[in-house]
């Protein structure tokens, strides 16, 4: 029982290291010596635990994921899908501009993002799809039916990368932008803003070409 214990405590002490050292340096530059050193273990745990360098990757990854949490969304039963998609934007929004176990996955991201191993691709499809669904049939109630899938996908991609601006952007540069300094107030403000001015293009684009649409298929009377 002691030595499961133990490990156990190494093999997260790994995975902990591991995520810091991808995140700062990325795939290519990490070396798997300094992981072990930042665990306090060594090579033959790195061996042992998860076979060699591409597997502890892949797993930091996982466990970077696990460690930021399942956002939280709004009741269907209860809520609207405007409110509904005004919560899910605001979960985005924490999750893309958060500290800690947030920042640290987004560091990861942005350190694949730049130098792509293909390592991760379909476990972090894997991750996201849950979270894509929920988004999907939030839209599909908005727009109401008839919907093409591309048309959604199309709201999907416009949504989150508004919301991606924290990654995408320096933050002194994103201040800089905005003319103030970020903060928690300033992130419900900006979720408040995306919310608003999706729903405003929803509207106005697709909802509106929906309705054309299904108008002249009508038959003439």
């Amino acid at each position: 029982m002691i030595k499961r214990k133990d490990g156990k405590k190494t093999r997260l002490s790994l995975l902990n290291a591991a995520c810091e050292v991808f995140s700062q340096k990325g795939f290519r530059d990490a070396r798997v010596s300094e992981i072990c050193k930042r665990a306090g273990s060594n090579l033959s745990s790195v061996n042992y635990y998860f076979g060699d360098k591409k597997n502890l990757y892949g797993e930091a990854w996982q466990h970077a994921f696990e460690k930021m949490g399942a956002p939280a969304f709004c009741d269907p039963v209860t809520a609207s899908a405007q409110d509904r998609l005004r919560a899910y934007i605001h979960a985005l929004i924490q999750n893309f501009s958060g500290e800690g176990d947030v920042s640290l996955f987004n560091r990861l991201y942005l350190m694949e993002l730049v130098n792509p191993t293909g390592l991760v691709q379909n476990s972090w499809h894997k991750a996201i799809e849950p979270t894509r669904r929920i988004l999907h049939g939030i839209l599909r109630d908005i727009i109401g039916p008839g919907v093409s899938d591309l048309d959604i996908r199309f709201c999907e991609l416009s949504i989150i990368n508004q919301c991606r601006i924290f990654v995408n952007i320096k933050g002194s540069d994103l201040e800089y932008l905005l003319g103030q300094t970020i903060s928690p107030e300033l992130s419900r403000k900006l979720a408040r803003h995306i919310a608003d001015f999706s729903l405003a293009g929803i509207q106005t684009g697709v909802a509106t070409k929906r309705k054309s649409t299904e108008e002249k298929s009508r038959p003439a009377d």
